[in-house]
This record gives structure tokens, sequence and C-alpha cells, in this order.
């Protein structure tokens, strides 16, 4: 990973989306560990870890996933315009919230996690699928409840195809190409 970089010019959010298993965290990790090495203000809200604590009671209803995801939102705008690169890796399975979402930030980088159903599923470290397959979980996504891939993202990174770490180093390219940190 290239240690040279400096300090971006303004905050920023990379809103990471995809189904669950396809990378979003271990890519969101690799980069926090780049960021935080570089000595950059960095924080991470990871959809698991938020769900515990600041969406704590919410269950899975469209209703619910919709309010957790404009809660996620709400607090990357407020870290990414006080200088803070904000990294969000929850599914936030609908466009229109994640358009919603959008417009709170002035500088907002979406990136699919685009992964085969059929490999994050043999992924599943959590047994999640095996058990949405099994109607244990309902309201699933990607099996019983949409996955919306987005229409336009700033960036694509394959994880079927890409090395975590390759995925990594793409999306810091494309940063640096953007403008969004100095080389």
């Amino acid at each position: 990973m290239d240690k040279e970089i400096k300090t971006p010019k303004v905050g920023f959010t990379l809103w990471f989306t995809g189904l669950s298993g396809a990378g979003k965290s271990t890519i969101a990790n690799i980069l926090e560990k780049n960021f935080r090495e570089s000595g950059l203000k960095i924080e991470i809200l990871d959809g698991d870890i938020v769900r515990t604590h600041l969406s704590k009671g919410l269950g899975f209803s469209k209703e619910d996933r919709d309010t957790n995801i404009r809660r996620i939102g709400y607090v990357a705008s407020l870290l990414s315009r006080n200088g803070v690169i904000t990294i969000t890796a929850a599914i936030s399975p609908y466009r229109v919230i994640r358009d919603e979402v959008r417009n709170m930030h002035d500088n907002f980088v979406e990136i699919y996690a685009k992964c085969p159903l059929e490999i994050v599923e043999k992924r599943d470290v959590k047994g999640l699928y095996k058990k949405a397959r099994s109607g244990e979980i309902p309201q699933f996504t990607g099996i019983s409840d949409p996955y919306e891939e987005p229409l336009n993202p700033e960036l694509t990174v394959e994880t079927d195809k890409e090395k975590p770490e390759d995925s990594a180093n793409k999306i810091l390219t494309w940063l640096k190409e953007n403008k969004y940190i100095n080389a």
C-alpha cells in the first residue's frame, strides 16, 4: 500500500454498498489502516457495529433498513464535513435511500462491492444465507428481499475477481486521480 498519502483537502465519505459477504468491511479495514498510517483522520461506520449501537432496536423491514441507512448517512455527513475521511460498510440495498444519503454530502464516493450471489453464499462465514434459504431469516437481502445495484457508482470493485488489497489500491488510485487525497 502507498504510504505517501497526505492530508485530504476536505473530508469525504466512501460509501460501500453490496451484498452481505461481498468484502465491503475487508476492503474498508485495509483502507482504514492505510489512512491511519498516513496520519489522516478516519472513521469506519460498519453496518453490523452501527446496528448494535446507533440503530439498536431496529428490525429488517424496509422502513427500518431505510432508517438505519439514513442514520449512518447523517453521521457520515457530519464527520466528513468536519474533515474526517468516513468509510461506511453497510449493505444499503435500496437506490433511492443511497441517493438520499448522497444528497446529504458534499463529497460522496459510492463504491459498489460487486460479487455474484453464488460466490457470497459460498463465503458465508456467518451462515446467514443458509438461514435465509431455510426461512429462518425473513427479508434477507439478495434472497427474499431485493438488492438494487448502483446505476452509476464512482467505483466498482469486483470482489470475486480482485484481491482485497488490489481493490483497496484501485480505490486509492481513484481518490488521488480525483484529488480527494494528495499523492
